[in-house]
């Protein structure tokens, strides 16, 4: 397993930009495929980003698709979200994750691949 801290949040005025950190705990972290989610206030956590080990490929959920970037630093064992074009429907707490299971190299969509989850980091955005 790989413990992430999530940080970076804010209060951002729409059409601005944002950028995430995810720090590792465990130096395993650049084994593991790695996924951002979010959940908005009474909604279900909503996939966001994923990328692979490597970092070669990278899937975005439809909502983010050309406004947020995904990338990680094995050797720092860090894990960001470039946020631009924020729009009020991006407002929720952000967690990562590294997927679960090892022999998967790719990310994926859903959140049940995921895990342990940390606390998030808040991300408002005004008009």
């Amino acid at each position: 397993q790989v413990h992430m801290v999530e940080s970076g949040g804010g209060l951002v005025q729409a059409g601005g930009s944002l950028r995430l950190s995810c720090a590792a705990s465990e130096r395993t972290f650049s084994q593991y495929a790695m996924g951002w989610f979010r959940q908005a206030p009474g909604k279900d956590r909503e996939f966001v980003a994923s990328i692979s080990w490597s970092g070669a490929s990278q899937i975005y959920g439809d909502s983010v698709k050309g406004r947020f970037i995904i990338s990680r630093e094995n050797a720092k064992n860090m894990l960001y979200l470039q946020m631009n074009d924020l729009k009020s429907e991006d407002t929720g707490v952000y967690y990562c994750a590294a997927r679960r299971d090892l022999q998967f190299t790719a990310g994926s969509p859903d959140e049940r691949h995921y895990g342990p989850w940390g606390q998030g980091t808040q991300v408002t955005i005004f008009a």
